[in-house]
């Protein structure tokens, strides 16, 4: 408990307040410019907002203190104790090995599943049907509820008041589906500290990226599996009769898990998702050391949309300036959303391990075993410990891609009929 509430002062302390007003100023004007920027699709309305935010956040790095990487500094803020030096070569490797795994699934020219082309799922029955998940995944109601908002978040008062929201769309209900177990598996994970650590800096996560392997570990591995809607698809239909009546299980599997390279990283799939975050990235930690100038950031974007995900944006806004992080200088936060997805591969991977009939267990509609098993091995510890040593603790080794590349591979190229 000492050390992390020695780790939070001295972040802080070592910010001049001049810095921290300066700082303040400068995203309230980078969040204005970047909305002006975005409605006009050009990137110059924007850039001299960026560039004095790069600038104040340089200043931040040098004043909470580096070995050589100002971008070490930053990631502290939301992973600690990771490095540029130990996370570059996983994010490369990572990157490289789905870069021809995405032109593999390409070249199958699957159409895009007709059950979420232009059918109409009323908003309505979807909330209910999120409720019905929310219980389904061990979700306590009595310590926590479930709200709408335009973008799903959750925000956690106490572990016994966890709240969490989700988007309906009366077109496309993975946003209300996948965001409910998103949002859920962040939410459980609150409510899952130990209660001798209620009040105190231990009834907190080790590291956004932990945070982020809870959510994708349940939206993902558990809720974009087939074991998990043997139990809940027949539920669906019957929510959605006409919407789904020509769909079967396996359907509706394969439609959940549609494989298309997209421009906005927000509706990317699983297997391109951590692309788009390389990119996000890759320009940041060249920006900050000053190897790439801000004039040429929707160039730099680009080219590596073009090269990672063979798509071009037509135009700023749906390019460079879609994510507001960069609008308040939040650099370093990107690499927690890959960090989330190799934790919860290998997570899940040793969970199975330990479980024999996990996947039997899920199939019957029986989530307490997983749930049981994550309680007692990951959330009740807190942070006790950072967030590759807990990872150590439970899997036996740290950070990797591995189990993540073999979960993609044995999933789609059975999905897709072919070897990956």
């Amino acid at each position: 408990m000492v050390r992390v509430l020695a780790r939070e002062r001295d972040r802080a302390v070592r910010l001049p307040a001049r810095l921290v007003t300066a700082l303040a100023e400068a995203q309230g004007e980078g969040l204005q410019a970047w909305r002006e920027a975005r409605t006009t699709k050009r990137f110059e309305r924007f850039q001299p907002a960026l560039e004095a935010l790069l600038a104040l956040r340089r200043e931040q790095a040098d004043a909470q203190g580096h070995d050589g990487e100002r971008y070490d500094a930053l990631l502290e803020g939301f992973e600690p104790g990771m490095r540029v030096k130990r996370l570059t070569p996983v994010l490369t490797a990572l990157r490289d090995s789905l870069i021809p795994m995405v032109a593999a699934l390409g070249e199958q020219k699957r159409a895009f599943p007709t059950f979420l082309s232009g059918r109409t799922y009323d908003t309505g029955q979807q909330w209910q049907f999120t409720m019905r998940l929310l219980k389904a995944v061990g979700f306590d109601l009595e310590s926590g509820r479930q709200d709408v908002s335009i973008h799903p978040f959750t925000n956690s008062v106490h572990a016994q008041d966890v709240r969490l929201t989700t988007r309906l769309d009366p077109t496309w209900p993975p946003a209300a589906l996948f965001g409910t177990l998103h949002e859920a598996g962040h939410g459980l994970y609150e409510q899952g500290f130990s209660p001798e650590h209620h009040r105190t800096p231990l009834a907190s996560v080790p590291s956004m990226g932990l945070h982020e392997s809870q959510s994708r570990l349940w939206e993902n591995l558990v809720g974009r599996g087939r074991a998990f809607w043997v139990s809940h698809f027949p539920a669906l239909k019957e929510s959605f009769p006409e919407a789904l009546a020509d769909v079967d299980l396996d359907g509706f599997h394969a439609g959940i898990n549609h494989v298309v390279p997209s421009l906005i990283r927000v509706e990317a799939d699983e297997v391109t998702y951590n692309l788009h975050i390389a990119l996000r990235y890759e320009l940041e930690l060249a920006m900050l050391r000053d190897e790439l100038p801000v004039s040429e950031l929707p160039s730099a974007w680009n080219e590596r949309m073009r090269r990672y995900l063979g798509i071009t944006p037509p135009d700023d806004t749906q390019g460079v300036l879609q994510d507001i992080h960069w609008a308040w200088g939040e650099l370093g936060y990107f690499p927690t959303y890959s960090l989330g997805n190799l934790y919860a591969a290998s997570l899940y991977a040793a969970a199975n391990r330990a479980l024999p009939s996990l996947e039997a267990d899920l199939a019957r509609g029986d989530t307490s075993s997983l749930l049981g098993w994550l309680r007692a091995n990951l959330h009740s510890h807190g942070f006790r410990l950072p967030a590759e040593e807990r990872v150590r603790a439970i899997t036996g080794e740290g950070l990797t891609d591995r189990d993540f590349l073999q979960y993609l591979r044995a999933k789609y190229g059975a999905l897709y009929g072919i070897k990956l």
